[in-house]
C-alpha cells in the first residue's frame, strides 16, 4: 500500500495514507559491511535561532498539488502543508497520540461520538481566530474529496458531525472507533472556512507561511504569531526531488542539508564522511509484493502460498536493505503492537511451493508480470531478485519498471501483481484503507466477513489490551490466506548536513513536523 508519505501515510479510512500513497525508502547492491555508525540528529545542545534548512524531498513536479485536502501523492507537499497549516492531532515519539489544534478529547459510551476541544490561541496567519467551524468545513472539504484522496476520513460522518461551540467539534463516526483520535492524526489540515481556489497558497495557523511556492520549490518563513513553540528556523526551503541518489548527492555537494528517503547504498558511501549524519527510523519500509485475491491465479490459495514460500527473505532482505533491515512474515504491520508475535516464521521450501502449484494446475509452469518502480530506492531491486526466487519454483516473472510517477495512480491496487510500498502505517488504519470489503482501496481485493465482524469488534472496545488482542486475532487470517508477500522491513533513512539538529525520526507522517529543527552554528 502506498503509504505516501507515504506517506504515507493514509486516512481514518486514510488516517494515514498518504498514504498509502505515500513515503519511505532504500536501494540496491548486495554487501555484508557493518552498518555505518549514525549520527543522532537529536538536540545535542542549546538550540539557537536563525539560518535557512534546505530540504531534499520526494517528490515530482509532475504530481505536485497546493490543496491539502486532495491526494497526496508527493511529499514534498506533505511537508509543506505539515508547517503551514495546523492539524488536530500528531503522532508522538512513542507512538501515541498527541495534541496539536485540539487540546484533549473524549468520546461518549458508545464511542460513534468524539468531542475534542480546541486551542483558543490559534490564529491564521491574517490575524482571523481559528474556529471550530473551520475545522468542520476543512474535516467535510476532505471527505468531500474523498476520490481523490482514498477516503481519507470515511469511517466519519461529517454530515452529523457538528460544531457546538467556537471551540469544541462533535465528531460523529458511522461505527464505534476506539482509535479516532490516531485516526485524525497529521492529514486533517485545517483552513479558514470557505477556501476553494487553492491555486495560490491558501493563509494557515501553522508554524511556517508560505513566502512562494512552485512545482519544484516552496520557501516558507517563520510564523512569529503561531501558538506553539517558537520555531527556530527563518527558513524553510523544500526541494521537490523524484531521484533518491539525487537527494543524497544533494547532501553530499550541499546543495541541501536534508536529504529524505534515501538508500542504504547512500547511507554507506556517506557514512565515512564527516560532511553528513544519518537519522534513522528503525523498520518503517516495507516494498510487500502484493497479490489481488480477484484476479488468476491468485485467486487461488494455493497459488498465493507458493507465491510466500518462494522467498527467500533474508537473501532479500541483505540485497536491498544493506544490513539496515531485517526478515518479516508476510503480516504488512509487523511493527505494529497489535501483530500476532506467535506465528510460525514462514521460510522459503521450494518443493512445497512445486506441489502447490501443482495442485493449482501449475505443474507446467507458470507466467506472470511483476510490477515495480524507483519511487523509492530498492523497489527495483527487490522486485528483480524475487523473480529470480520463483523461477526456482517455475513460475515466470517478467518484471516490468513503471514511471515512477504515475506507479501509484496507474499500477497500484489496479495491476494483479506488483510492488507495494509501507512508511509506517498503522494496522488499523491499514486496514480501514485497504482491508475491509467496503474500504476505498481494497489493494488485495480481500474480502472477509469474520475479518470485517472481527475489526468492528475490536473498535468498539476501550480496553485497548484487549482491542490489540482482538486485532492479533483477525491477523492469523490475512497471514494465513492473504495476498501479501510481506518478506523484511528496512529502516527508514535520511541524510543531513552535520549541523542540522532536531530532525524527528518517527515512523510515517511524524517525521513531517520539524517545526523544531534547527542549525548549530
Amino acid at each position: 500500500m502506498h503509504q505516501h508519505p507515504t506517506p504515507r501515510s493514509l486516512p481514518s479510512r486514510r488516517s494515514a495514507a498518504t498514504a498509502l500513497a505515500a513515503v519511505g525508502a532504500l536501494l540496491l547492491s548486495a554487501c555484508s559491511s557493518t552498518p555505518a555508525k549514525d549520527t543522532p540528529a537529536a538536540s545535542d545542545s542549546t538550540p539557537v535561532d536563525g539560518g535557512t534548512l534546505r530540504y531534499a524531498v520526494a517528490g515530482s513536479p509532475a504530481t505536485a498539488s497546493g490543496d491539502p485536502h486532495g491526494g497526496l501523492g508527493n511529499e514534498s507537499d506533505v511537508l509543506r502543508f505539515a508547517l503551514t497549516y495546523d492539524v488536530l492531532t500528531v503522532p508522538g515519539a512513542d507512538g501515541r497520540t498527541r495534541p496539536r489544534l485540539a487540546t484533549s478529547w473524549k468520546p461518549d459510551a458508545d464511542m460513534d461520538r468524539w468531542t475534542l476541544t480546541l486551542r483558543d490561541d490559534a490564529r491564521f496567519t491574517d490575524g482571523r481566530p481559528v474556529r471550530a467551524a473551520d475545522v468542520l468545513y476543512s474535516l467535510r472539504r476532505i471527505a468531500g474529496k474523498a476520490a481523490e484522496n482514498y477516503g481519507r476520513l470515511a469511517d466519519f460522518d461529517l454530515a452529523k458531525s457538528t460544531a457546538p461551540d467556537a471551540h469544541t467539534v462533535v465528531l460523529a463516526t458511522r461505527a464505534p472507533m476506539a482509535d479516532a483520535p490516531r485516526a485524525l492524526e497529521s492529514v486533517t489540515f485545517v483552513v479558514p472556512e470557505g477556501s476553494e481556489d487553492f491555486s495560490r497558497p491558501v493563509t494557515g495557523s501553522g508554524p511556517y507561511r508560505v513566502e512562494r511556492t512552485g512545482a519544484q520549490t516552496a520557501v516558507l518563513t517563520r510564523n512569529e504569531k503561531w501558538w506553539g513553540e517558537r520555531p527556530h528556523l527563518d527558513r524553510i526551503e523544500i526541494q521537490a526531488v523524484a531521484d533518491p541518489q539525487a537527494r543524497a548527492s544533494a547532501v553530499a555537494s550541499g546543495q541541501a542539508d536534508v536529504a529524505g528517503s534515501v538508500s542504504p547504498a547512500a547511507v554507506k558511501s556517506a557514512g565515512s564522511s564527516a560532511r553528513t549524519q544519518v537519522i534513522r527510523r528503525d523498520g518503517v519500509t516495507e516494498y510487500p509484493f502484493v497479490m489481488r485475491l480477484d484476479t488468476a491465479p491468485f485467486d487461488d490459495p494455493r497459488v498465493r502460498e507458493a507465491f510466500r514460500l518462494a522467498a527467500d527473505r533474508k537473501a532479500l532482505v541483505d540485497t536491498v536493505f544493506l544490513g539496515y533491515g531485517k526478515v518479516a512474515n508476510d503480516l504488512p504491520t509487523p511493527y505494529d503492537p497489535s501483530t500476532p508475535k506467535d506465528l510460525p516464521q514462514r521460510t522459503r521450501d521450494v518443493e512445497k511451493a512445486k506441489r502447490l502449484l501443482a495442485q493449482a494446475g501449475h505443474a507446467d509452469g507458470l507466467t506472470v508480470t511483476l510490477h515495480t518502480t524507483t519511487s523509492y530506492p530498492g523497489m527495483d531491486t527487490a522486485a528483480t531478485l524475487y523473480a529470480q526466487q520463483l523461477a526456482d519454483i517455475g513460475v515466470d516473472a517478467e518484471v516490468k519498471v513503471e514511471p515512477a510517477d504515475t506507479y501509484w495512480t496507474a499500477v497500484y491496487a489496479k495491476k494483479a501483481f506488483y510492488t507495494g510500498y509501507y512508511g509506517g502505517i498503522s494496522f488499523p488504519d491499514l486496514t480501514r484503507v485497504g482491508l475491509l470489503s467496503d474500504s476505498p482501496t481494497n489493494e488485495t481485493a480481500w474480502r472477509s466477513r469474520s475479518f470485517d465482524e472481527g475489526f468492528a469488534e475490536a473498535m468498539a472496545t476501550a480496553n485497548e489490551a484487549r482491542r490489540q488482542d482482538l486485532l492479533a486475532g483477525i491477523q492469523r487470517d490475512l497471514w494465513k490466506d492473504g495476498g501479501y508477500v510481506v518478506w523484511g522491513t528496512g529502516d527508514g533513512l535520511d541524510l543531513a548536513a552535520p549541523g542540522v539538529r532536531g530532525l524527528p525520526d518517527g515512523p510515517g507522517f511524524q517525521r513531517m513536523f520539524i517545526d523544531q529543527v534547527w542549525m548549530a552554528k
